[in-house]
């Protein structure tokens, strides 16, 4: 039984590992060889995976529930960087660096990541140079999504950060009719991505709401008038 569970696991850890955009198409055997020295980790909602600064073990990939990678101000004020999701993998510049972690990491629901030791990885590296593309692949795509923060948190006014957030979760061209949109973090998450609390978050989703431009039910919100919301972000863009 012990060996049929051990199979089991790495069968699951495999298509895991096949599904994460890292590692698409590697031949059968490339995955069974990473598999071979992936950890299992379980988190606890609210548990740290790590800190910044602390020592890099490796780079990880969940497996399920959500990971909220993040940094903190001198003053405790918390800026989300990325919620990341099942198959989705973070914290590749652990492989080239000895400085640490740049950035905490915390679960925002009981969840589990895979765990890519760095040594085991880097050893495989020397044999399937094709991989060392595909991290930097991997770094890239992290890149957008710091700039695109970067560019939202340039947004002063909280009104354009939120419409600006809605529609780009909007399909292009943008449609007349209504676009519904399914939270996948919780309200202070995406206020901390927002750089603002969850009270002036609420504010601003209730002068949406009143403005007839979104409802909101639990965490669906509905886009009501997609055009009508692009055009109020580009009239308060022009006045900031």
């Amino acid at each position: 039984m012990a060996i049929a569970g051990a199979r089991f696991r790495q069968l699951i850890t495999e298509n895991t590992l096949r599904s994460c955009q890292l590692f698409v198409g590697l031949p059968a055997s490339d995955i069974s060889a990473i598999a071979a020295f992936t950890i299992q980790k379980h988190l606890a909602k609210g548990e740290y995976l790590f800190h910044e600064g602390s020592p890099s073990e490796g780079f990880y990939i969940v497996q399920r529930g959500g990971i909220n990678v993040h940094r903190e101000s001198a003053a405790g004020k918390e800026q989300v960087i990325h919620l990341f999701r099942p198959v989705e993998s973070f914290a590749e510049a652990a492989l080239a660096t000895e400085t640490g972690y740049p950035a905490n990491a915390r679960a925002t629901e009981e969840s589990t990541v895979l765990l890519i030791p760095k040594v085991d990885f880097v050893e495989l590296l020397r044999h399937r140079p094709e991989l060392a593309l595909r991290m930097l692949a991997a770094s890239s795509q992290h890149l957008r999504v710091l700039v695109g923060l970067l560019d939202d948190l340039t947004l002063k006014d909280m009104e354009c950060r939120l419409a600006n957030w809605l529609l780009k979760r909007c399909p292009r061209p943008l449609p007349h009719d209504s676009v519904v949109i399914q939270l996948d973090r919780t309200k202070r998450v995406l206020a901390a991505e927002m750089g603002a609390t969850s009270e002036t978050l609420s504010r601003t989703l209730g002068k949406f709401r009143d403005s007839k431009l979104l409802q909101i039910k639990g965490r669906i919100l509905t886009v009501t008038k997609p055009r009508a919301l692009q055009k109020l972000l580009q009239r308060n863009l022009g006045e900031l």
